[in-house]
């Protein structure tokens, strides 16, 4: 049995950490423990000139990494994977202080991060490798193939809410593909993006194919305006409109995913009791930060009362802190409270009802779960992206309006129906990029299915095939392997020949 991992502290990740490449000189980023203002570490600020420098050596480890073999790096991927799965309860337990949320959501965090790992090793080859491509009655002369290469250098700029599974979701699809990465964590999380750096050193040891540069908004621009290949983040909208005007001077290319309002419908054939528990868990567990959290559940008129009835005894058992014991932790944003609080008195306001749990005043960054019923369907409650531990539950009787309703917001990122006889067809309807059948978020648990949304909850994908050629351009190539009857490709055609193109043009294609 492996001896267990020595705890390796925030603070000594601010001090000693391989992999940042922020020179640690000027202005810090002071972290505090979120609901208890505990000091956690210091961190330097990456300067524009860091950055530079970090793209210059990813562009050298580049060419290392993209000359390996996909098993060559999928052999290194899978020696971090088996870091991560060693080094389980510290990287948890640093995700739950730099976060707030129990270190039990944490470890679920980091858990399901890991099969996504092992997939984009196993499976790399067989995405982006080469393969042939098929001929047609008019181009049997040709054989094509195509095959996916990286790009270079890519920059990832990570979330705070899940620190560990939605950065490293680009960043080792990224690397799966044969790019470097440069990865600036939240401003949050910094000591977790460290650790990650540091171990992923720990596994590639032979060049920097992971570099870690600490630091604000000001650190993440220089990174958008740098000289990368592509850029992959994840935030608000807003910050994303940012970010891309950012990349768009040097028409860097951008994988996008931002906010959400999902909604969770229950129609009159589910589960109640296992769509109770699954709208109360996607609802508010990491404190409601979830962008494919559950924001607007709605419930069929004819179940409406007993499922409402199964959800508040839930909720009602649930409570908010920042100590150990609390199933829900503090809200990780400070500034996030207001806006949350602002949502649910101006829904309560304007006639909505309490359903369950306390709208009250926050206890600093610690907000009470709460489920409002009776909200109008154009309150800032269900038409912006609240983010915290509470969802509206409204009624509906048809699925038509119900789908118009869902699709207002704008927003696409993911949704979850329960249900039995309509569940495909009401999924079908969502314009989402992800939903979940009877099972809580679904869509983020399996590998093999891209992760990304539309509309204002951006583009692009990352997770499954899709996510591996997000970080790669196809390349096709194309020879001659036999003399073509029909050569439309040079002068020295005949009137003759050109009346037999006319001729099998017709055959092929008109009677299309």
């Amino acid at each position: 049995m492996s001896p267990t991992p020595t705890p390796l502290s925030n603070s000594a990740l601010a001090n000693q950490s391989p992999g940042n490449a922020a020179s640690g000189a000027g202005p810090r980023l002071t972290v505090t423990r979120p609901g208890t203002g505990e000091p956690l570490g210091s961190y330097p600020i990456a300067t524009a000139e860091d950055v530079a420098a970090a793209v210059e050596r990813a562009r050298g480890a580049a060419d290392w990494w993209a000359g390996l073999t996909f098993a060559q790096r999928g052999k290194r991927l899978d020696a971090f994977r088996g870091i991560l799965a060693r080094r389980f309860a510290q990287i948890s337990k640093l995700v739950s202080e730099e976060t707030g949320k129990p270190v039990a959501d944490a470890a679920i965090e980091v858990a399901t991060i890991l099969d996504h790992i092992a997939w984009a090793a196993r499976h790399a080859r067989s995405v982006l490798g080469p393969r042939r491509t098929r001929s047609t009655l008019m181009s049997f002369h040709l054989s094509g193939s195509i095959e996916y290469r990286p790009l270079g250098v890519v920059g990832v700029i990570g979330p705070w809410n899940f620190p560990v599974m939605t950065p490293l979701g680009s960043i080792v699809f990224a690397l799966a593909a044969g790019n470097a990465v440069v990865f600036k964590p939240s401003e949050l999380t910094p000591g977790v993006g460290l650790w990650l750096g540091r171990y992923m050193a720990e596994a590639v040891p032979e060049a920097p194919v992971l570099q870690v540069l600490t630091g604000d908004g000001t650190t993440g621009d220089a990174l958008a305006r740098a000289d990368i290949d592509k850029i992959a983040f994840t935030g608000s909208t807003a910050t994303a409109k940012k970010v891309m005007a950012a990349a768009a001077e040097r028409l860097t290319p951008m994988v996008a995913e931002c906010g959400g309002k999902d909604a969770f419908v229950v129609d009159y054939d589910a589960d109640l009791d296992a769509a109770a528990e699954a709208a109360a868990w996607t609802a508010l567990s990491n404190a409601g930060q979830t962008c494919v959290g559950t924001e607007r559940i709605y419930v069929h008129e004819s179940v409406s009362e007993a499922f409402g009835a199964k959800l508040a005894a839930i909720v009602g058992g649930l409570r908010a802190g920042a100590d150990d014991a609390a199933p829900i932790g503090p809200m990780t944003m400070a500034g996030q409270v207001d806006v949350v609080e602002d949502h649910l008195r101006g829904a309560v306001d304007a006639g909505a009802r309490v359903l369950a749990g306390g709208v009250g005043a926050p206890e600093g960054q610690v907000v009470q779960p709460s489920i409002l019923t009776g909200v109008a369907d154009d309150a800032p409650a269900n038409t912006e992206e609240t983010f915290g531990p509470t969802a509206n539950l409204m009624g509906f009787s048809e699925v038509g309006p119900l789908l118009a309703r869902i699709n207002a917001t704008g927003y696409g990122l993911g949704g979850t129906v329960y249900g039995r006889a309509r569940a495909a067809q009401i999924a079908r309807g969502m314009r989402t990029g992800m939903v979940s059948i009877n099972a809580a978020l679904g869509f983020a648990m399996l590998p093999s299915v891209p992760f990304g949304g539309v509309g204002k909850s951006g583009f692009g994908r990352i997770h499954g095939p899709d996510g591996l050629r997000e970080f790669a351009y196809a390349h096709s190539a194309v020879r001659r392997r036999l003399p073509p009857v029909l050569d439309p490709t040079t002068f020295a055609r005949t009137a003759k020949q050109d009346e037999l193109l006319a001729t099998v043009v017709n055959l092929l294609h008109g009677g299309a």
